[in-house]
């Protein structure tokens, strides 16, 4: 494993895509700072270019380097919440490119607790001098199911051989759904925490440490990733029942087979 995380470590600081897993799910990664690399994450998944993606970051990370401001209530959150199945919305700091924002000013953020990803995201930072974050969203088609071990990746992405998406194996992920993703990006206008995105971390528990229950998005809040109402759409056909009639339709089905 030590080789394989320093393999992946530098073939995203060759502007790679390397798939990772997290206690959510796993996810698509590239480097944050290359803009080149997060196009291939969109290309792979056939994502539209404006919907944002998350940006990983280590445990030691420095928030500032990513975010224009950090209110207190995000370092609160942070220190409850991560590493963990969290991602903060935050004004983005300049330097950061757009693309992992979908054009937007904001920035998603989380720091993963799953092992694999930590020391990832460690190793790459070293490789870039301390502050490299890994742009991921999860490791499927767009609008599909997000996967939860690495044989998924590796059966959503047939196309894509070892040379172009190295897979690192972590086992099936713990929590199986998306991060929780709170917005603070409009702290500074007088909008207070939204509820971007549900997940494992409650709106109870936010207002736990918030003090304060967050609200449901507006029409103006930031686009986040996962949020579209096909997002978690089967491929299976559905067929609705009445209840009166479940006998003879399962009867019909048995006999096609």
């Amino acid at each position: 494993m030590d080789q394989a995380l320093q393999s992946a470590a530098t073939r995203l600081l060759q502007g790679s895509l390397v798939a990772f897993p997290t206690e959510t799910v796993y996810g698509l990664g590239a480097d944050a700072e290359n803009p080149a690399a997060i196009a291939r994450i969109y290309q792979a998944k056939g994502r539209p270019s404006n919907h944002p993606v998350i940006v990983h970051i280590a445990p030691e990370a420095d928030l500032d380097y990513w975010a224009r401001s950090v209110p207190a209530a995000a370092r609160a959150l942070t220190q409850a919440f991560w590493p963990g199945p969290l991602t903060l919305i935050l004004p983005r700091a300049p330097g950061i490119p757009a693309a992992v924002s979908g054009g937007q000013n904001s920035i998603g953020l989380r720091c993963p607790s799953h092992p694999v990803a930590q020391e990832l995201l460690r190793r790459f930072a070293a490789l870039k001098g301390g502050q490299g974050g890994v742009a991921a969203p999860s490791a499927n088609k767009f609008g599909q199911v997000s996967p939860t071990q690495a044989e998924h990746v590796r059966n959503e992405f047939p196309e894509l051989d070892d040379t172009a998406l190295l897979v690192l194996e972590g086992g099936p992920s713990q929590v199986g759904i998306e991060s929780t993703i709170v917005d603070l990006s409009r702290l500074e206008e007088g909008v207070g925490p939204v509820l971007l995105r549900p997940g494992h971390i409650t709106a109870e528990d936010l207002a736990a440490v918030l003090g304060v229950m967050p609200s449901r998005p507006d029409q103006a809040a930031p686009r986040v990733s996962g949020s579209l109402k096909a997002h978690y759409a089967p491929r299976t056909p559905l067929t609705l029942v009445e209840r009166s009639k479940l006998d003879t339709v399962l009867a019909e089905a048995a006999s096609r087979g």
